[in-house]
């Protein structure tokens, strides 16, 4: 079941790259493989390598395993990364808890998430405008990163900062956003 030919049910190339990135992920993280954030990093990667077997009968137990994997680190670590985000290499998943990446979201190179993190979408009309983080971006804890920005390369996101707009790149951003439009009715 290896090979490069057309029909064969798991490309080398593909298992090699897969492989590759899970050893990139493991020296990422400190080279502990009972990191609740490598073991999310590696359900994703495991995710989307699982697409490129065909024919798409052998995938088919791949998905269950997959499907079954993700609502593992989910549940038992608060990791919620879906193999449809686009996560760039060397991303580290600092701590476990209350981490929320959009399906549509992609993460630079590089980057760093910790606890409490939210990257997605800002409006229901608009369900698939992500956040497009860059590369090398530190990502403070219980940061709110919504709507279809762009998070430049080098930035540094505060803890619990609630970013709504564009972040040129090398800049830090800090602050709540939260702005009180008009008096609570009066009774």
């Amino acid at each position: 079941m290896t090979g490069d030919l057309p029909g064969t049910a798991v490309s080398t190339s593909h298992l090699r790259s897969f492989l590759q990135l899970c050893r990139e992920d493991y020296a990422t993280h400190g080279r502990d493989a009972t990191l609740p954030g490598f073991r999310a990093v590696v359900v994703h990667r495991f995710g989307n390598w699982r697409l490129t077997v065909e024919p798409r009968i052998l995938r088919a137990p791949l998905t269950l395993l997959y499907r079954f994997l993700y609502r593992w680190v989910r549940n038992r670590y608060g990791i919620e990364l879906p193999h449809c985000a686009v996560v760039g290499r060397r991303v580290c998943v600092e701590h476990q808890g209350g981490i929320v990446v959009h399906g549509s979201a992609v993460i630079g190179d590089d980057s760093t998430i910790r606890q409490g993190v939210t990257i997605g979408n800002r409006h229901l009309h608009e369900p698939h405008k992500a956040p497009v983080i860059g590369r090398r971006v530190n990502i403070g804890a219980g940061a709110v990163i919504l709507g279809g920005i762009v998070i430049g390369d080098d930035v540094a996101v505060g803890a619990n900062a609630v970013v709504l707009d564009d972040v040129p790149a090398g800049c830090t951003v800090v602050g709540p956003k939260a702005i009180i439009r008009q008096p609570p009715p009066t009774t």
